[in-house]
C-alpha cells in the first residue's frame, strides 16, 4: 500500500517555525528560572504570602495550545497538499512495444518478442471497454499500428503480426505515441493545448536508444503535453542474439535510461525478466489507468485547528486566572 504523498506549496514559509520554536525554549527557560528563584528564597513562608497562588500544571495548558497553534498556522500558511487519486472520464492508453533484433534473444522464453506480445495481449484484453487504447512498435523508427480505438480486438490482431528488426528508436515511439493522442484529443473536440482527455503511455523496450529523437527530448515533450509514460525494462543482462553471421552479440537491458523518462513524465519504471514478472507488471499498470492525481489543499484543516487551539488557550485562560492569556 502506498503511502500518502505531501507537498507543501510555500515550503520557505516553514521557516517562520523558528521564532515558534525560539518561544517555546524562551517558555520552558523563564519556567526553569521561575523554580530556581523560588527555590534560592529561604523564607518560605513569607514567599507563600506574597506570591499569589498558583494553579500548577493548568498554567501551561494556555502557553501549551498557543504554541501548538502557532505551529499548525504556519504549517497551513505553507500550503500542504496532498496527491488524490482521481477517477479521469475520458482515457486513452497508448502501448509502444519494442520490435527490434534484440527482441530476439531468448533469454525470456520463447523469445522477448513473443513474451511481450503474450503479456500485452492479456493486457489489452483486461483493459475496460470504455478505454481507448493504441499501438506503436518501433524498430530503427517508430510506426503507428493502430490509433486510439475501444475496438481492442484490433489491438489484439496487430499484435500478434510484430516481427522483430532493426534497431532501437524509444524516443521516435513516444513522439509518435504523443501525435496518436493528440489527433484523438483533436477527434474528440478537446482545444490544443488542453490537458484532456487522461492519457498514458506504456513503453517497453530491451535496449538503449540507438536512433531518432532522444529519450531526453521525447521525455521533455511528454511532460509538456501532461502524458505520463510508465516504462518496462525487458529482458536479462545476460541475453544476446546470433546474427546471420554467426556472431553472438550480447543485448542487456537499459534500466536506467527508461527509469530516467518515468520519472521525468511522472509514470513509473518497472523490470521484468520473465513471462510472469511481465504479467505482474501489467496487472500493476492496469489498476493505475484511468486515475489521475489531483492535489487537495490541506491548508484549511491546518489553519482550522490552529484556531481552535488558539479558543481553547484564551478560554482557558479566562476560566483558570481572569486573564485573556
Amino acid at each position: 500500500m502506498d503511502l500518502p504523498t505531501f507537498e507543501f506549496q510555500l515550503p520557505w514559509l516553514l521557516l517562520l517555525l523558528i521564532p515558534v520554536i525560539a518561544l517555546a525554549a524562551a517558555y520552558v527557560f523563564l519556567q526553569v528560572r521561575r523554580r530556581h528563584y523560588a527555590v534560592s528564597f529561604t523564607n518560605l513562608d513569607l514567599l507563600s504570602s506574597v506570591a499569589p497562588k498558583q494553579p500548577g500544571w493548568r498554567r501551561h495548558v494556555p502557553a501549551a495550545a498557543v504554541g501548538a497553534g502557532l505551529a499548525l498556522l504556519v504549517v497551513g500558511l505553507a500550503q500542504p497538499t496532498q496527491d488524490v487519486p482521481t477517477s479521469s472520464e475520458s482515457r486513452i492508453v497508448m502501448l509502444a512495444i519494442d520490435t527490434s533484433a534484440s527482441m530476439m534473444s531468448d533469454d525470456v522464453a520463447p523469445t522477448r518478442l513473443e513474451a511481450a506480445v503474450e503479456a500485452a495481449t492479456t493486457f489489452v484484453d483486461d483493459m475496460p471497454a470504455d478505454i481507448e487504447v493504441g499501438l506503436v512498435s518501433f524498430s530503427s523508427n517508430a510506426l503507428l499500428d493502430v490509433s486510439p480505438t475501444l475496438d481492442h480486438d484490433a489491438v489484439t490482431s496487430s499484435l500478434s503480426q510484430l516481427e522483430p528488426d532493426g534497431g532501437t528508436a524509444s524516443g521516435d515511439a513516444i513522439v509518435a505515441s504523443l501525435r496518436a493522442i493528440q489527433t484523438a484529443r483533436s477527434s474528440a473536440g478537446v482545444p490544443s493545448g488542453a490537458t484532456g482527455p487522461s492519457a498514458s503511455i506504456v513503453l517497453l523496450a530491451d535496449g538503449d536508444q540507438q536512433s531518432g529523437v532522444s529519450l531526453e527530448a521525447a521525455a521533455g515533450l511528454a511532460k509538456r503535453e501532461n502524458v505520463p509514460v510508465s516504462t518496462i525494462t525487458f529482458g536479462t543482462a545476460d541475453g544476446t542474439v546470433t546474427l546471420p553471421s554467426g556472431l553472438v552479440v550480447p543485448v542487456p537491458p537499459d534500466p536506467e535510461a527508461m527509469a530516467a523518462v518515468a520519472q521525468e513524465t511522472g509514470g513509473q519504471a518497472f523490470d521484468a525478466t520473465s513471462l510472469d514478472e511481465l504479467n505482474s507488471v501489467y496487472s500493476q499498470i492496469q489498476g493505475d489507468i484511468g486515475t489521475v492525481d489531483l492535489q487537495s489543499p490541506l491548508w484549511p484543516w491546518f489553519v482550522g485547528i490552529a484556531f481552535l487551539l488558539l479558543l481553547a488557550a484564551a478560554a482557558a485562560a479566562m476560566y483558570w486566572s481572569g486573564r485573556f492569556l
